[in-house]
C-alpha cells in the first residue's frame, strides 16, 4: 500500500515537472539575478563579467532512482560546500581573533546529536568586575515626585535595589563662589533624580534663548512658507454632480414590504419564537484596576452652550424688510468687523441650488472651538466673594447731621400710656394725651406743664391745627372730637380763633343732613372747656387717628367701629361733616391727605388704595406685603410713602415707579406703631414695642434717575416697655431736628442734636 502511495506521488511530482518545463518560456532562461545596489542603476552589469544562469530541470529524470540519486549528489554537494565554508570561517576568524585579542577564543567540538562540529565559547563569569569605577549609578525611581524624598537621606534606588544617597550641598555662599569660579555655571540646570548640577547642551541653551525672546523653539520652522493652493488652479475645481431628474417616490412613502417583513418579526418575538441570544459572560469575576482614577462624587460637567438658532435674517430667501439698501451696505462694509452689529448681510437666491458655499464656515468653527477651550465650564460649589463687598456704601453718619442722639428732657404723666402726642406749628408746645382721659399742654424748651384737661374715657388721638394764623387743637375721645384753645397766646391769634369755632352767625345747614352735629359750648370764651365739639354718630367708638389737610380747613378721622368703614372728612369752616365711602373693601387703619395734590390715602390691614378726591376715582393699590398695617406717613415732596406694620416691616413706596416697595426695611424686633417725617430735614424716625426709637437718613434727589439714600442714623433707647408695649407715637418739632416720643410706661421724652 504504501508502495502504491509513493508510485502515485512520484507520477503527480512528473506531471508538475512536466508542465512547470512547458510552462516556462525561453526568453527567461538567461535572467541576470542583480543586487540591490545594482539594481539601482540602468547600466549595471555584473561581477567580472560573469552572468549566472538559472538552474535548468532535467524532464529526463523519470524514474525513482535517477531522482533519488540526484538528490544524494546534491546533498553532498551541499555537506561538501558547508564544510568548506566553515574551514573557511574558522580559518578568518582564528585569524580576526589572533589580531584584535577581545573576545575569548571558541573550541570546537563534536555534537553529540548531530554528530557535526560545533564551536563552544567559554562560559561568562558572574562575578567578572566589568563596572566602571567613573560612571554614576543612575537613578531608577521612575517617574515619581522627588518631593517624597525631601525627609529622607537618599533620593531613589539603582538598579541592584540599593540605596543612593544624597550628596552633599553647600549653602548658598558656597554655591555663589562655585559659579564664580565656574564660568560654565550659569549654562547648566539642576537635576533632581541625580541631585546635582548637569551642562546643557547647545541645542537646549538656543530653545531656552528662542523661548526668552518669543521666537519658534524649533530653529528648522519656517513660518513664511508659501502656501498649498490645494482647490485653486486648473483641474482642482470641484464638480458636483447635479441631476434635474424627480426623486423617486420611494424616497419619502415608507415601504410596505419592509413594513410586512418588521411586523412579522414583532409578532415572532411577541409569541416567543424568536428568543435574543443573551450576552455570554466571559469570565466569572470582574477585575477592577486598583491604579485607575477614583471614582469621584462631584456631578457631571455641564454640556456645552448650544450655539444661537439662525433667524429670519439668515435665510436665503429672506423677506423684502431684512435686505439691506445699497446705502446700509456701504455703510456696513465700511465698518470694522467689531463694530458691526451682525457678521454678516442678508442675500436673496431664487432657489437653493444657487447658494453657494458657505464661506464663513472655518471663521466660525474656529471661533466655537476657541469658545469651548478659553471658557470651560465649571460647576462653583460655593463663591470666593468677600462679605465686606456686599455691603453697600454708605456715608458715614456724622457727616449726616444734625440729628437727634441724646435724651434731653421728660414729662411724665401721673398714669396711663401716652398713647398721643402732637407738636404745634411754631414747635414750642406739646400736647399729649394718655389713657385715663388726661390731656396736658407742655414747652419743649424746659418740659413745663402749662395746663392740662380732663375728659371721660381714653384719649385716642391728639392732633394740632397746622395753619399759622390761628392756634387751636382738637382731641378725639369716645364719640366726640373736642376742639380747645391752648392759653397764653396773642389777643388778634385769639379773636381769630374763636371767630372761626364760634362765630356769631353760623354756617347755612348743608341740602343733605349729615349725623354729625356740631355743638359750641355756651361758656366758648373759657379756655378750661371746649370752644367746639363734634359729636360722631352713635356707636362709632374712639378716633384712632385725626389727618389734617395742609391748609388747616378740612381733617379727617378714623374711628374703630361705626358705618362707612369709620372714616368722616370734616369741614371746619362750613362746619359740615362727610362720609367718603358708602362701601369699604376691609378694615380701615389709616387715612392722609397729598400734601399738594387733591389725593386721599386709605390703608386697610394688607393694602393702600389711592384716591382722587376731585374726580372721584381710585388711582392706584400699593401692595405693601404686610399682614397688619399699623403706621403710614408720606414725604413732604408728596412723591414717597412710607408703611409700617406690625410684622416689624418697614415699606418705602416710590409713587411714581411702582405699586411694589422700593425697599424694605427690617430693623425693629418687634411690631411698629409709628412713623413719622421732618417736614423740613432729611430725616424720619420710627417706633416699635421693643422700646426703640430708629433715626434714618432720607434724602430725596430731584432727579428722577437717582434713587433715594436711606441710611440708619441712630438707635434712641430710653422707655421702659409695659405689659409689651413700648413706644406708642413719635413726632418731629418743625424748626428744629428734635424729636418728641411717647410710650407705654407714661413718659413723653424729648430728643435733641
Amino acid at each position: 500500500m504504501a508502495t502504491k502511495d509513493y508510485s502515485k506521488n512520484n507520477k503527480k511530482r512528473k506531471q508538475a515537472t512536466e508542465n512547470i518545463s512547458t510552462e516556462v518560456p525561453t526568453e527567461y532562461a538567461n535572467l541576470e539575478m542583480l543586487s540591490d545596489e545594482e539594481a539601482l542603476g540602468d547600466d549595471a552589469i555584473s561581477d567580472d563579467g560573469h552572468v549566472d544562469k538559472f538552474p535548468g530541470i532535467d524532464i529526463k529524470s523519470d524514474s525513482e532512482e535517477e531522482y533519488s540519486e540526484v538528490a544524494d549528489d546534491e546533498v553532498e554537494d551541499d555537506s561538501d560546500e558547508e564544510d568548506n565554508e566553515d574551514g573557511e570561517d574558522d580559518s578568518n576568524f582564528d585569524s580576526d581573533d589572533s589580531e584584535l585579542h577581545v573576545f575569548p577564543k571558541p573550541k570546537t567540538i563534536t555534537s553529540k546529536i548531530t554528530g557535526q562540529q560545533k564551536r563552544v565559547y567559554p562560559e561568562i563569569d558572574p562575578h567578572y568586575d566589568s563596572d566602571s569605577s567613573t560612571e554614576d549609578a543612575p537613578n531608577r525611581v521612575g517617574d515619581i515626585p522627588m518631593h517624597w524624598y525631601d525627609d529622607l537621606p537618599h533620593v531613589g534606588y539603582n538598579i541592584d535595589g540599593k540605596k543612593i544617597l544624597r550628596p552633599a550641598r553647600g549653602d548658598e555662599l558656597d554655591k555663589f563662589l562655585q559659579t564664580v569660579e565656574d564660568p560654565s555655571a550659569w549654562t547648566s540646570a539642576f537635576d533632581k533624580n541625580a541631585q546635582m548640577d548637569k551642562p546643557l547642551t547647545t541645542e537646549e541653551l538656543d530653545i531656552i534663548r528662542r523661548l526668552y525672546v518669543n521666537e519658534v523653539p524649533d530653529a528648522n520652522y519656517d513660518p513664511y512658507e508659501p502656501m498649498t493652493e490645494w482647490f485653486t488652479g486648473k483641474g482642482k475645481e470641484e464638480i458636483m454632480p447635479l441631476s434635474a431628474a424627480p426623486e423617486p417616490k420611494r424616497r419619502w412613502i415608507p415601504s410596505k414590504w419592509e413594513k410586512q417583513k418588521v411586523m412579522k418579526i414583532v409578532r415572532a418575538i411577541r409569541q416567543g419564537h424568536i428568543i435574543s441570544s443573551k450576552p455570554k459572560t466571559t469570565s466569572k469575576y470582574s477585575f477592577y484596576s486598583i491604579w485607575s482614577e477614583p471614582s469621584t462624587s462631584h456631578p457631571p460637567p455641564l454640556p456645552a452652550p448650544k450655539p444661537r438658532l439662525p433667524t429670519n435674517s439668515e435665510s436665503y430667501n429672506p423677506p423684502e424688510e431684512y435686505l439691506p439698501s445699497e446705502a446700509e451696505r456701504k455703510e456696513w462694509e465700511a465698518q470694522d468687523p467689531e463694530d458691526r452689529e451682525r457678521d454678516y448681510l442678508p442675500q436673496k437666491y431664487s432657489s437653493l441650488r444657487l447658494v453657494p458655499a458657505y464661506d464663513r464656515f472655518i471663521k466660525e468653527r474656529f471661533n466655537r472651538q476657541l469658545d469651548l477651550y478659553l471658557a470651560p465650564r465649571v460647576q462653583r460649589v460655593k463663591l470666593n466673594i468677600d462679605p465686606d463687598t456686599l455691603i453697600p456704601k454708605l456715608p458715614s453718619p456724622n457727616s449726616l447731621k444734625p440729628f437727634p442722639n441724646y435724651k434731653s428732657l421728660v414729662f411724665r404723666h401721673i398714669k396711663g400710656r401716652v398713647r398721643c402726642l402732637s407738636i404745634s406749628p411754631d414747635g414750642a408746645w406739646a400736647v399729649s394725651g394718655d389713657e385715663d382721659g388726661f390731656v396736658s399742654l407742655w414747652e419743649i424748651m424746659v418740659g413745663r406743664e402749662v395746663k392740662r384737661w380732663k375728659f371721660e374715657g381714653k384719649i385716642g388721638s391728639v392732633e394740632w391745627c397746622p395753619r399759622s394764623d390761628v392756634n387751636y387743637f382738637i382731641v378725639g375721645i369716645e364719640d366726640a372730637i373736642h376742639f380747645l384753645i391752648p392759653p397764653n397766646i396773642p389777643n388778634s391769634v385769639l379773636s381769630l380763633t374763636q371767630a372761626l369755632l364760634a362765630p356769631a352767625t353760623l354756617p347755612p345747614l348743608p341740602a343733605v343732613p349729615s349725623p354729625v352735629k356740631w355743638i359750641t359750648s355756651p361758656s366758648h370764651t373759657s379756655i378750661d372747656s371746649p370752644i367746639l365739639t363734634v359729636h360722631l354718630p352713635p356707636s362709632s367708638g374712639l378716633p384712632n387717628q385725626i389727618a389734617w389737610h395742609r391748609r388747616g380747613d378740612y381733617f379727617a378721622t378714623v374711628s374703630t367701629n361705626g358705618t362707612q368703614g369709620g372714616v368722616w372728612i370734616h369741614q371746619v369752616t362750613k362746619r359740615h361733616s362727610q362720609a367718603p365711602f358708602k362701601k369699604v373693601k376691609g378694615i380701615i387703619q389709616l387715612v392722609l391727605f397729598h400734601p399738594l395734590q387733591p389725593h386721599f390715602f386709605v390703608a386697610t390691614q394688607q393694602y393702600v388704595r389711592i384716591y382722587n378726591l376731585s374726580e372721584q376715582k381710585i388711582l392706584k393699590t400699593l401692595v405693601p406685603g404686610i399682614k397688619w398695617i399699623s403706621s403710614m406717613d408720606i414725604h413732604p415732596s408728596g412723591d414717597h410713602l412710607i408703611v409700617g406694620g406690625y410684622d416689624r416691616k418697614l415699606c418705602w413706596f416710590d409713587l411714581d415707579l411702582s405699586d411694589k416697595p422700593y425697599k424694605v426695611l427690617r430693623y425693629h424686633t418687634r411690631a411698629i406703631r409709628s412713623l413719622h417725617f421732618h417736614p423740613t430735614y432729611p430725616l424720619f424716625a420710627s417706633s416699635s414695642d421693643d422700646g426703640s426709637i430708629q433715626i434714618f437718613h432720607s434724602r430725596v434727589f430731584n432727579d428722577l434717575m437717582t434713587d433715594p439714600l436711606i441710611v440708619p442714623l441712630k438707635i434712641l433707647r430710653g422707655h421702659d416697655i409695659r405689659e409689651g408695649l413700648g413706644v406708642l407715637q413719635v413726632r418731629w418739632c418743625i424748626r428744629q431736628p428734635w424729636l418728641v416720643s411717647g410710650g407705654a410706661d407714661g413718659k413723653a421724652t424729648v430728643w435733641c442734636s
